[in-house]
């Protein structure tokens, strides 16, 4: 999404003062981008919600065609793992418009602030006399392993349709966000405008 154009609607809307013919039209044409905007967001939503049916259906019907494959006791809760880690991890973070925005990113992924200076840190204030065994982090296992080593292709491709779909899910939500928010400075320009037409006619 271009962020010039929700800048500059903000920037209108948070303009002290509108006077005359002039100002009325500089608003209206404000108004007419925000719109613009919105509806492509809109479109944009639409499209992500019809893909994401998508991959929710293709994932359901492989896995349907696994089970038939395997065994309808083969792929089911009792092959569940007792202690399940996470795959993936949704963060949220500010975008530069100011917005909320989601990311899905790979539990396995740490970042060097949260590991390096810490544990140097706790070994800092413990002293020389005991070193801490460092603690080892398995890479979290691939749940396919749960049922077998050699699954059918479309165990694995319901599982990659299932993980698109998280993607899209992030994606909509923050679409989601941004279209709230230019909902609201629209109703707020629009009051704008119905305050300077009686003062423009």
């Amino acid at each position: 999404m271009p962020i010039g154009d929700w800048a500059t609607c903000e920037e209108a809307s948070s303009r002290p003062q509108w006077r005359g013919p002039m100002a009325a039209r500089d608003l209206r044409a404000q108004v007419d981008s925000l719109l613009l905007q919105l509806l492509r967001d809109l479109e944009e939503l639409e499209a992500k919600r019809a893909a994401l049916n998508a991959r929710v259906e293709e994932g359901w019907l492989s896995l349907s065609k696994a089970r038939y494959a395997m065994g309808a006791k083969s792929v089911g809760p009792l092959q569940y793992a007792s202690r399940m880690e996470p795959q993936v991890c949704v963060y949220t973070s500010e975008a530069q418009d100011g917005l909320q925005k989601f990311w899905v990113m790979r539990a396995s992924v740490q970042t060097p602030e949260e590991v390096g200076p810490r544990e140097a840190a706790l070994r800092r204030r413990k002293g020389h006399t005991r070193t801490p065994e460092p603690e080892s982090s398995p890479a979290p296992r691939d749940p396919l392993n749960w049922f077998g080593i050699l699954v059918p292709h479309s165990l694995r491709h319901a599982q990659t349709s299932f993980r698109e779909g998280l993607q899209l899910a992030a994606d909509m939500a923050s679409l989601q966000i941004r279209i709230d928010w230019g909902r609201s400075q629209l109703r707020g320009l629009q009051e704008k405008l119905k305050q300077l037409e009686p003062e423009s006619s």
